[in-house]
């Protein structure tokens, strides 16, 4: 559900992106008064997961479209709300600025309906009503499935809003709406499902790294370095392994595209999927995909991998390069923060 420069307009790209920066800097603030740096760590580690997660196309049957993993609730229930938000913040720019997936132009668009509409609107609206403060596991896992396809509803909602008023397509707003939200429906009990079971993994596990109905458990769990170690080697299987299987097919938003283009006759030029064709405006995204064999295939669509060998090879590199990006880029920040904890922290009298 990554948006293109292409469909937004500078009014309403610099207006999400006044948005999402003022929601970085409570969040930042938020984190910088948290002394637990042990958040950090697990943020770099779930940050690329989330990344190598959203490679993983699966196809929807009937459709001819696919979708994939948007992750916001998932951090959101394994970190809260502020640290999900600003980990899903850096997995969309390590896209945009080295993958050319999602443009810079409309970044802010994408932050918001991937990370703000999820970790501050699903979440505690939706998933921490629902979820009770010690709920059963088949709660739980409820609560898990309705606050992802809430939260994916609503970023497909902001997704049309914001391309009708940008004035970028002739689409309409009904047509196009009514292509989006129920193929995105579908993409969010899938993601809901996957999302409640590593929820509940990890509260038998470590419950006390889920924010939530996290109960005291009468063993002691696996350290947290093992845990860490443990999702990235997920991370690493899911970006460098389950992406050269993953569906070539077009996701939610381009199929939803090409179809609303299909039945107008109107719009801009777009390629084969229905996406414009104005995608990779980053130079480091135009590098990045002349230094990789068959970059064409994941760069616009990460989970689009065709059947030749360069592709696939071009797919495990980028997964595992982005998720390697994604940790460096929370590290810096992490380090940032607690920067500014010290420069804080009032002075000793001498």
């Amino acid at each position: 559900m990554h948006m293109s420069d292409a469909l937004v307009s500078p009014a309403v790209a610099g207006s999400l992106w006044a948005v999402t920066a003022g929601v970085a800097a409570m969040s930042a603030r938020a984190l910088q008064r948290d002394p637990d740096d042990r958040r950090v760590p697990l943020m770099g580690v779930l940050g690329a997961f989330v990344f190598a997660a959203q490679m993983v196309n699966f196809s929807i049957p009937a459709t001819g479209s696919s979708g994939h993993l948007g992750g916001g609730l998932l951090l959101s229930a394994l970190l809260g709300p502020p640290a999900a938000f600003l980990v899903m913040a850096s997995v969309l720019t390590v896209q945009a600025l080295f993958f050319a997936d999602g443009g810079l132009l409309a970044l802010g668009c994408n932050i918001f309906n991937l990370g703000f509409l999820t970790c501050f609107v699903a979440y505690p609206l939706i998933f921490v009503p629902l979820s009770g403060r010690a709920p059963s596991r088949m709660r739980l896992a409820g609560a898990t499935v309705a606050g992802a396809v809430v939260g994916l509803q609503l970023g497909s909602l902001g997704v049309v809003l914001e391309t009708v008023l940008s004035g970028r397509t002739d689409l309409s707003f009904s047509s196009f709406l009514l292509l989006m939200q129920p193929i995105h429906l579908v993409i969010g009990v899938v993601e809901g499902s996957v999302t409640a079971a590593l929820v509940l993994f990890m509260r038998e596990s470590r419950p006390d790294l889920v924010s939530i109905g996290a109960t005291p458990s009468p063993k002691p769990g696996p350290p947290v370095r093992r845990v860490a170690a443990a999702v990235l080697l997920a991370a690493a299987v899911a970006g460098g392994a389950l992406s050269r299987i993953a569906s070539a097919k077009p996701d939610g938003l381009e199929w939803s595209l090409a179809h609303a283009r299909a039945s107008a006759q109107t719009g801009p030029s777009a390629g084969p999927a229905g996406e414009p064709s104005e995608r990779r405006d980053t130079p480091a995204g135009l590098l990045f995909a002349r230094l990789a064999p068959g970059w064409a295939a994941t760069a616009e669509r990460p989970g689009n991998v065709g059947p030749e060998a360069p592709e696939r090879a071009s797919s495990s590199f980028s997964g595992i390069l982005g998720a390697g990006l994604t940790v460096a880029m929370i590290a810096l920040l992490g380090s940032g923060l607690r920067a500014l904890r010290r420069l804080s922290r009032p002075a000793p009298l001498q």
